[in-house]
């Protein structure tokens, strides 16, 4: 499995980014796959996520702001994140588990500033 995220880069506190992420590979029997984000000095946190059902889990940080969306035909997976805020800031990963092996993508950095 190789996943690539693109789309990050440096907007104003209110403005909005679309993350997104090519999967390849063996993309089948996925137990989950989302959106997760590192800020420095913290460690990696869920964003957001399809689940094994096809259902969708938020961070309550994002709820409201931020949504998750793939292209089954395209084999990619979209973060739309409107009304940033500078704690925002981080790179983010996408991350796809199967079989209990996570796999990560080199992530994008995203800057919020105030």
């Amino acid at each position: 499995v190789q996943l690539q995220a693109s789309g990050g880069g440096l907007v104003q506190a209110g403005g909005s980014l679309r993350l997104s992420c090519a999967a390849s590979g063996s993309l089948f029997n996925i137990y989950s796959m989302g959106w997760y984000r590192q800020a420095p000095g913290m460690q990696r946190d869920l964003v957001a996520v399809f689940t094994r059902n096809d259902s969708t889990n938020y961070a309550d940080s994002v709820k409201g702001r931020f949504t998750i969306s793939r292209d089954n035909a395209k084999n990619t997976m979209y973060l739309q994140m409107n009304s940033l805020i500078p704690e925002d800031t981080a790179v983010y990963y996408c991350g796809l588990s199967r079989y209990g092996t996570t796999y990560w993508g080199k992530g994008t950095l995203v800057t919020v500033s105030s």
